[in-house]
This record gives structure tokens, C-alpha cells and sequence, in this order.
């Protein structure tokens, strides 16, 4: 494309940011995405981090909203052509407990059942009709998950829903929308494990169990694992990027890698283009779109005086999530769960006994301390996807949720006050030994480690504020609606011609790329 005008400049190539470029282009526009780092994908990155042929998620691994996304559904031939593969998970995940027991979620449902019968018959029914229900409302959650917030289509799917389920039905949905986890399945279920099991989930969002609207992640998760199963990428998550790098430059479209940009220029109050750090200048006639955080766009990128000053008042105000550590594994073999050698089977194990636990995890990080007992998501990529390592070995994907951004001490007084560059490996023998609480002998397998603290994290990503995975905290107060702030939550800016898209938008965090497409979807319009 050379330097010419274009259409459209993507600022960032992270998924969503990929997904606009890709729809736009599909429907005959001249984009240009330009990304800071050396490679495309943002927190969707596939890396060798420990020793060569291993090939570790360093953020994201679970692509199942992507599988499930509008933009897949319209592009999918087009990106499976480019190289676009997933891996099924037949066992999807499960919780393990401190008796050693375990639950979990396998695509066949009679499976799951005589697993949830063992604790509680009752219980085992009502998951069978919750599951039901779930068939009955998903597409009209799904709609609602899937529309601009607020729009017409966002109406029509309400008034939908409104004819088809029912007030009673519909007055369901809005209790599952605001309901806190405990709440929810306190209602619905009377085992703690089983209860424990589903409300791990909440804390992938920052949802601790006793949070207004923390409900709605478990119930999703749960169930369409159960009614549609989980999926990762062949070869790493980094497929879909892959793919849509590809399909972009087949439409025509151009992505310039290296290239951080100084600032987004406007004329007339309009964003016309951008500055790079190198002094290049690239012009758009239609729009500027920021795949980033907002605050790193109206704090960094734009001149403060042509921003209305109770606008950068919300974006200062938006506020992150906790923080994230990631730790990854070289292993010459698969953890040797207590709780038997099928869990071995599983893509994710959660290590988040109950719920007094994950509300005790929350309130610690979220004072600033080092939790005494994290909870941990482990993934097992390789027990779905051998060709990740090499033969015979594996890589372990271990999530530690919640942190602080901030350390002002620790729960167990042992580790003191620090930065995190200075207490990360203190902080990540603590994870290994809650490990090795549940898989003995998983130290002795490991052949080289990877660590990122939150600090690290937000280096490795800018848009990852703090080491918030989710760009921004999807509490009440900033979702839906109201995300990222009041006024301005289907993308446009107070700037002409400057959009925002990804995790710090509506629909939030994940790889559905639903911010992009629908960004993509309205401008096409």
C-alpha cells in the first residue's frame, strides 16, 4: 500500500483491533492497522518462554468465545483457509477441593451428571435443568452479549426475548445480570463444591463471590462448556491472529509493525490520522479506531485541550481490575493430581476450594496484600494439544488470581513490602507450593520456568493497566452501558472520527472480538 491515504487506521493489532481492520476491508474499505510491538495479537500471543519448541499462551488460551463469535461465523472459511485451527477439549475443566475430590465438566452431559450425583442427587437435577433453561435462553443472552450498548438491536432483542420468554423470562435474565455468584447459586444448587466449581469462574472477571453481577460468568461458563464445550488454539492461541493477519492482506488491508504512535492528529475537531514515534505520517478520511485502554488514548495520544474536561474526568476515573500473575511451565510430564490421574485430561483445573476462600483471595489483594492462599487456574494445554511441546513433554499455563498492582504487605507477614520485580519468585514458590499441595512431585518435573508479575504484565501489554488482564474492572458501574464511561459506550469518542474498540469497551474482556466487529459492523453502515 506504500504510505497513501487510507480509509481507516487501526492504533493497535490486538484481536479486536484485527477483527475491525478484517471486517472493514471485507466490505471494500483501504485499512491500515499499526501496532507499537514487533508482532500482532496483544494479549493473544504464543511465545516459546521457557525452552525452545515450547510454545506458551502468554495471556489468553481459551478461544471458545471466538469459536462462538458473529465475526467467525461471517469469516469463518476465509480464516480456517488461512490456517485458522482448534483443538475440542472433551473434559473442559474442573475445581479441585481440599479433601482432594474434584468436579468437573465433560461435553457429555451423563458424564458430568454421575460426577455431580456423587455429592448430591438434587443437585445433579437441577444442573440438568438449569442446562435446559440455558438452551431455551442462550440465544437471547447471546443477543443481548452481541449488541451495540445501547441501540435499536439491543431493543429488538429485548422486545424478542420479551415475546418468546416472557416476563417471568425476562425478569430471570435481569435477576442473572445483577445477582452476586453466591446469591445465584445459593438459589439453584445446594452442594458447596458444585458451588465452588462454578464460581471459580467469576474471578477469571474480577468477580469475587459476594460482587453484584458476578453471576452471569459462572452461569455462562458452566453451561456452555456443558451444552458447546471448550476450545483451544492448534499450536497456540496466536492462531486466530495468524489467520486474520493473513485475511487482512488478502482483502488489501496493511499492517505496519515496530511503529508506536506519538499522537493522533486532528483537523477541525476531527481525527485525520496519526504521528508516529519516528515522525511518519499515515492519514485517514473515515476513522481513527483505538485498540486500546482509554486512558492510555486521552492521556498520551491526544492534546488534553481539545478533550472535554468531564469526559477525561470519567477515563481518569475508569478503573482497573486486580492484577494477574502468569506462570509458565516446562514439565517432562503432566502434573499427578491427587485427586486421580483423569483430571489429567482436563484444559483448565481451578485451585479454589470454596467460596470463603476466593472472598477472602479478593479482600486481600484488593487492600494491597499478598494473598496467603491465591487461586490459580492451571492450564493444560498440552494434554489437548501435543504438538505445543515437544514429544513426550508439556507446558503448564498457571493464572494466579487476584493480585495488587500496589504491594503493601503480605498476608502471611513472610514476603515484606516491595516492588514486584523484587518479590515475584518469593510470591511464585508460594503458587508452587500451593501446587504441589495438589500435584506432588510437580516441582521435580519442571524443566525451566517463565514468570509475570502484574508489573511485568503491563509491560508486556500497555493496555494491561496494573497487570489487569481485563483492561478496566467489568463491576456494575463500568459494563454494559456504562462501559467504558456513561455517554460513550458504542465506541465514538467526543473526537470526531476517533473510535475506540477492544476489552475496555462493551462487550469486555475475552477473544470474542465482538467490540471490534460490531465497531466495524456500525462504521460499514
Amino acid at each position: 500500500m506504500g504510505a497513501e491515504t487510507t480509509d481507516a487506521i487501526v492504533i493497535g493489532a490486538g484481536h479486536n483491533g484485527l477483527a475491525a481492520a478484517v471486517e472493514l476491508a471485507s466490505r471494500g474499505w483501504k485499512v491500515r492497522v499499526i501496532e507499537a510491538k514487533n508482532s500482532a495479537g496483544g494479549a493473544v500471543s504464543t511465545q516459546e518462554l521457557t525452552l525452545p519448541g515450547f510454545k506458551h499462551d502468554v495471556c489468553a488460551m481459551n478461544l471458545s468465545s471466538f469459536a462462538g463469535s458473529a465475526f467467525y461465523q461471517r469469516h469463518k472459511d476465509a480464516l480456517e483457509r488461512h490456517g485458522l485451527a482448534f483443538v475440542p477439549a472433551q473434559h473442559c475443566f474442573a475445581s479441585v477441593f481440599r479433601d482432594h475430590s474434584y468436579l468437573g465438566v465433560s461435553t457429555d452431559l451423563e458424564t458430568t451428571l454421575q460426577r455431580i450425583r456423587a455429592v448430591s442427587e438434587k443437585d445433579a437435577a437441577a444442573w440438568q435443568s438449569m442446562l435446559a433453561d440455558f438452551q431455551r435462553k442462550a440465544p437471547h443472552l447471546f443477543a443481548v452479549l452481541g449488541s451495540p450498548m445501547p441501540s435499536t438491536t439491543l431493543v429488538k432483542s429485548v422486545w424478542r426475548s420479551w415475546r418468546e420468554l416472557g416476563k417471568d423470562g425476562v425478569a430471570e435474565l435481569l435477576q442473572l445480570l445483577l445477582a452476586t455468584p453466591r446469591d445465584f447459586l445459593d438459589k439453584h444448587f445446594e452442594n458447596d463444591s458444585l458451588k465452588a466449581m462454578m464460581a471459580a469462574w467469576g474471578l477469571h472477571v474480577d468477580f469475587a463471590p459476594d460482587t453484584a453481577g458476578g453471576a452471569l460468568f459462572p452461569y455462562l461458563e458452566s453451561m456452555a462448556n456443558q451444552a458447546f464445550g471448550m476450545v483451544i488454539g492448534k499450536g497456540g492461541a496466536n492462531t486466530i491472529i495468524k489467520a486474520m493477519e493473513g485475511l487482512l492482506k488478502e482483502l488489501g488491508g496493511d499492517i505496519l509493525l515496530n511503529a508506536p504512535v506519538q499522537h493522533i492528529e486532528q483537523t477541525k475537531g476531527r481525527a485525520t490520522g496519526v504521528v508516529l514515534s519516528d515522525g511518519r505520517r499515515f492519514s485517514a478520511t473515515k476513522a481513527v479506531i483505538a485498540n486500546l485502554h482509554p486512558q492510555l488514548v486521552f492521556g498520551r495520544l491526544v492534546d488534553t485541550q481539545t478533550v472535554p474536561a468531564p469526559y477525561q474526568k470519567k477515563v481518569d476515573a475508569f478503573r482497573p481490575g486486580l492484577g494477574t500473575m502468569m506462570i509458565h511451565l516446562a514439565l517432562d510430564g503432566l502434573p499427578d493430581w491427587k485427586a486421580g490421574a483423569e483430571l489429567q485430561r482436563f484444559s483448565y483445573v481451578h485451585i479454589a476450594p470454596d467460596l470463603a476462600m476466593m472472598s477472602k483471595v479478593y479482600a486481600e489483594a484488593a487492600a494491597g496484600l499478598l494473598p496467603a492462599e491465591p487461586v490459580l487456574v492451571v492450564g493444560q494445554g498440552t494434554a489437548l494439544d501435543s504438538s505445543r511441546a515437544p514429544e513426550g513433554k508439556h507446558t503448564l499455563w498457571v493464572q494466579v488470581r487476584v493480585l495488587p498492582a500496589e504491594i503493601r504487605g503480605d498476608s502471611l507477614g513472610v514476603i515484606a513490602p516491595a516492588k514486584w520485580a523484587q518479590v515475584k519468585a518469593a510470591y511464585a514458590e508460594r503458587v508452587l507450593d500451593v501446587l504441589e499441595e495438589y500435584a506432588p512431585g510437580l516441582r521435580s518435573k519442571i524443566l525451566a520456568s517463565h514468570i509475570l508479575s502484574p508489573s511485568d504484565l503491563e509491560q508486556f501489554n500497555a493496555n494491561l493497566i496494573g497487570g489487569d488482564n481485563l483492561s478496566g474492572s467489568h463491576h456494575l458501574d463500568q459494563n454494559f452501558f456504562l462501559r467504558p464511561v456513561a455517554g460513550y459506550s458504542k465506541y465514538k469518542t467526543p473526537i470526531k472520527g476517533l473510535y475506540l474498540c477492544g476489552a475496555s469497551t462493551w462487550p469486555g474482556a475475552g477473544t470474542g472480538a465482538g467490540s471490534g466487529y460490531m465497531l466495524a459492523t456500525m462504521l460499514a453502515a
